[in-house]
């Protein structure tokens, strides 16, 4: 330790403060949390700063006199040591202190300048990455927190999440660096070290699955891999990116990790040459028609749009095709804003440059002087008075107008013109009021959001308009046809097209990133592209520039993933409504979100969405999430438990979430959404839901319609493995008609059997519909005596039970069996009191049934027309019910009978249709044949 007194301050994890080795004795929590903010941040706070950090909802008078008092404690528990105050601002200064915080940092910055990336490590790394983890002990502040400063709790939560993330890439650079150096051990406690700290982050589960691969723990690996499934699964109802599957497959199959070949991308457009440029023909069109009109007098174009929109690329462009001598193109910078006359000086020296003379002392080159020294001695007055500043106006003014009468038109082009200093704004504003005898084309590029509407170059553009002097060219995003030329000239997959498209809503920068991180191997296939580097660090730029409240409302609306109204914004940001809109007022100005006509709010770039989700903790993204749930819900009908669902189960209510999922599975069903209806279900079971003998049936219902025989087979087993009784009697008959369908009638009539083992005597219903099933069953057997007696006690039963779907499915295989014995009449009167049946049961499966039927049996009786009619009206309830199978097969008798009635064409379209779908009927190659029998049923 060195001499001197010694302040120690250790936040990553619990906090701990000794003073010269003794513990830090203070009486309130607030000034550890004081001492903490002055620490980390590193410089002065203004007091009201810390007051609306600790004591926000205090009034101002008592919130600044309890701080003089915590002050005044924690400077006696520091023995007037470190703690500083000069007039109203406060700091910790002084020699002695040592924060693991910023030795953490320290450490990080020790590993750069090694001619490698941020993300990568090299040997000289290894040091100063193992010193930065050993300094980890937890999360930041761990344990500590303020029940009346939610201010302070943000600013822990958002410290400690940017410090989660540094260590997160120091474990991984490490782990990279041991198992390089075949230290598996040492990897794989660093990787499962890094996993622990953010259980979602799938690259993490990648590295450790490859790391037991590696190590030859095969068994763990794969471990791994069903972990980050089931993770993945529960915590956001995802399944691993196909990268990680194939890692799995790749594991399972005893390759080596790595081994795959990595195709090496395509070369860039033109061997490296610039993308061309595309979309934008009508801008520069309007450019080139201000140069025409730019004759003795000048003219002004505003060239505007959002950041990465190619404001620049058209103004050069466009400067490039113009017929005009040395273009005059200067640039702003944010960080000269506050630099008087920046802006003035680059046009005075630009148009000296043009000149290209020595003037013979014009009038002007004393007032210009103020500007270019060089040009010689300045004008000594002083420019405090209005008419001081006009001479001086003026005077610029007459040297751009002279560069112009050179060689006109003069093009003058400004880019970033949004943070032009003032007085530059001032003397441009001057100039472009006074173009009249100029021949100067003068083209300003500025992003709207940072010009505001009473701007003076604002009024100069609105007057110029009016008077036809002035153009204004908004610029918006590429249309998919132009991101498809881009993608041509990458040299990549068209394929790519409308996924770049929607990636990058158009916007040129976006699109050119991303077809560059493309071209260095990014996984195509991903079901997210990374962020590029430079889409992430044009929204990082644009997002830092927000103010802490605008950053709370706009992670609630990332979080949200929709477009949020006032209302829903404020409750899951935990704000005051005047607040709420004020900070949505912000994030639209700076062009983060975008207002829409029902006064909602969204992102305008989805990737800031993601941004803004990815940087929040993973207990931020809970609560919140944990938030919008408790909003929707209140506002949600059925269709919205969906969406409950899925927030609920990123706040981590399981319980919650399964229910909610296994309602919006409910509701999905009814609108016959069946793939939908399928991922609720399953993700209602994932999150655990009680019910799970009856969700694994619904699901193999949804199989069946689907034609997924095996997976269907499956969840019936499971189903009926945790079921008994008649509930276990109702999967026994789902298991015998999904034999029924695939053939297999010894499987179908063995499953019935333990069905009818399994009714209560009274359920009449039941067995009803159950005789109906092994009448059919025993029918395709050749059993027509059985059918028979099968189908008169289903008809009994049914009508005991006075149920309408167990009479539509008795006079349903009343009709087919008298169909196959050629009693047409009989068959028609059985299938149409079927048809009635189903109808007033409002059940489309036996609706769809009795419509066919009734076709076969009108075609028998050579009525085409109506066996037309009927089988189109069953072939519309199959499509509705998603029923594959049964589709496939009145398709193949549609196809019969148009050919029967001349009609070749039709006939040879649906013909190709039925075969498609029953080429996806079924897995199970010995019992495919029995798949195309399917009729009637």
């Amino acid at each position: 330790m060195p001499p001197g007194p010694r302040l120690s301050i250790a936040l990553l994890g619990p906090p701990v403060v000794l003073v010269d080795g003794a513990p830090l004795r203070v009486d309130t929590r607030k000034a550890l949390a004081l001492l903490a903010y002055l620490a980390v941040t590193g410089r002065p706070a203004r007091r009201d700063t810390l007051c609306a950090l600790l004591w926000r909802d205090a009034a101002p008078d008592r919130a600044r006199a309890t701080l003089r008092r915590t002050l005044s404690s924690l400077r006696s528990a520091l023995a007037g040591r470190w703690l500083e105050t000069d007039g109203d601002a406060v700091s910790l200064d002084g020699d002695g202190i040592v924060l693991d915080v910023a030795e953490l940092r320290r450490q990080l910055a020790a590993c750069t300048g090694h001619g490698h990336g941020p993300a990568a490590a090299c040997r000289r790394c290894a040091t100063p990455l193992r010193d930065a983890v050993a300094l980890d002990r937890g999360p930041f502040l761990a344990g500590f927190g303020l029940r009346d400063a939610p201010d302070f709790d943000d600013w822990q939560l958002q410290t400690g999440a940017l410090l989660q993330r540094e260590l997160e890439g120091a474990l991984d650079r490490l782990a990279r660096l041991a198992s390089d150096d075949g230290a598996h051990a040492e990897a794989l406690a660093l990787a499962s070290r890094r996993l622990a700290l953010d259980p979602l982050h799938e690259p993490a589960h990648r590295q450790l699955i490859e790391l037991y691969a590696r190590a030859g723990d095969r068994a763990r690996a794969l471990e791994q891999y069903r972990d980050c499934v089931r993770t993945l699964d529960r915590e956001l109802g995802v399944r691993p990116l196909e990268e990680t599957t194939a890692l799995y497959h790749a594991v399972l199959e005893g390759e080596p990790p790595g081994a795959a070949a990595v195709p090496e991308p395509p070369p860039p457009a033109g061997d490296g040459a610039p993308l061309p440029f595309v979309g934008r023909e009508d801008a520069c069109g309007a450019l080139a028609a201000a140069a025409a009109e730019t004759g003795p007098d000048g003219r002004l174009v505003v060239v505007e749009g959002e950041p990465g929109i190619g404001k620049s690329r058209l103004v050069e462009e466009a400067l490039a095709r113009l017929d005009a001598d040395r273009p005059l193109s200067v640039r702003c910078f944010q960080e000269e804003a506050g630099l008087p006359y920046g802006l003035a000086v680059q046009l005075a020296r630009g148009a000296l440059g043009r000149l290209g003379r020595q003037a013979q002392e014009p009038w002007w080159a004393g007032e210009v002087a103020r500007l270019v020294p060089e040009l010689g001695p300045a004008d000594p007055a002083a420019l405090a008075s209005v008419a001081a500043q006009a001479r001086f106006h003026d005077a610029v003014c007459a040297l751009l107008g002279e560069a112009a009468s050179a060689a006109a038109p003069y093009v003058v082009a400004v880019d970033d013109a949004q943070w032009a200093d003032t007085a530059s704004v001032g003397l441009l504003a001057y100039l472009l009021r006074r173009l009249q005898g100029r021949p100067l084309l003068v083209v300003l590029a500025w992003r709207p959001e940072e010009v505001p509407l009473d701007h003076p170059l604002r009024s100069v553009l609105a007057a110029g308009r009016t008077e036809r002097s002035a153009r204004l060219v908004s610029l918006g995003g590429l249309s998919r046809d132009e991101v498809g030329l881009l993608v041509r000239a990458a040299r990549r997959d068209e394929s790519l097209t409308a996924r770049l498209h929607r990636e990058s809503g158009g916007l040129p920068f976006f699109v050119v990133e991303y077809l560059d991180a493309l071209g260095r191997g990014e996984n195509v296939e991903a079901a997210e592209w990374q962020l590029p580097g430079g889409v992430r660090d044009l929204l990082r730029a644009r997002l830092t520039r927000l103010g802490q409240l605008a950053a709370q409302v706009a992670a609630a609306v990332a979080v949200a993933g929709i477009p949020c109204d006032v209302e829903l914004a404020r409750r899951v940001s935990g704000r005051a409504e005047e607040e709420t809109v004020a900070a949505l007022e912000e994030l639209v100005a700076a062009g983060v979100l975008v207002e829409s006509g029902d006064a909602t709010y969204d992102f305008r770039h989805e990737q800031a969405r993601e941004l803004i989700a990815s940087e929040l903790s993973l207990a931020r993204r809970r609560l919140l999430h944990a938030r919008v749930a408790g909003v929707l819900e209140a506002r949600a009908d059925r269709a919205g438990a969906a969406l409950v669902a899925h927030h609920l189960a990123r706040a981590g209510d399981d319980e919650a979430a399964a229910s909610r999922f296994a309602a919006a599975g409910d509701h999905a069903r009814t609108m016959f959404a069946n793939s939908e209806a399928l991922a609720h279900y399953r993700s209602a079971l994932a999150h655990g839901h009680p019910a799970q003998a009856s969700l694994h049936q619904a699901i193999g219902d949804l199989e069946t319609l689907a034609g997924d025989y095996a997976e269907a087979l499956a969840s019936y087993e499971r189903a009926a493995s945790e079921s008994s009784g008649a509930e276990l009697a109702e999967i026994e008959r789902a298991i015998g008609r999904l034999h029924h369908r695939r053939g297999a009638w010894e499987a179908a009539e063995t499953a019935f059997r333990g069905a009818a083992a399994g009714l209560p005597a009274g359920a009449a219903v039941a067995r009803a519909r159950l005789a109906a099933d092994r009448s059919l069953t025993a029918h395709r057997r050749g059993r027509d005596d059985d059918a028979r007696a099968f189908a008169r006690d289903a008809l009994a039963l049914a009508r005991d039970g006075g149920d309408d779907r167990a009479l539509a499915y008795a006079h349903n295989a009343l009709g087919i069996l008298a169909s196959a014995r050629g009693d047409y009449e009989t068959a028609l009167s059985e299938l149409e009191a079927s048809l009635a049946r189903a109808r007033a049961a409002g059940d489309p499966d036996a609706e769809a049934a009795a419509l066919n039927n009734l076709a076969l049996a009108a075609r028998r009786l050579g009525d085409v027309d109506t066996a037309l009619g009927s089988v189109r009206q069953a072939l519309a309830l199959c499509v509705q019910v998603g029923d594959r199978h049964r589709e496939a097969a009145v398709r193949n008798t549609l196809a019969d009978l148009l050919r029967e009635a001349g009609r070749e064409e039709e006939s040879m379209a649906e013909l190709k249709l039925a075969v498609s779908i029953f080429a996806e009927i079924g897995e199970d190659a010995r019992l495919e044949p029995e798949i195309w029998k399917l009729v009637e049923w």
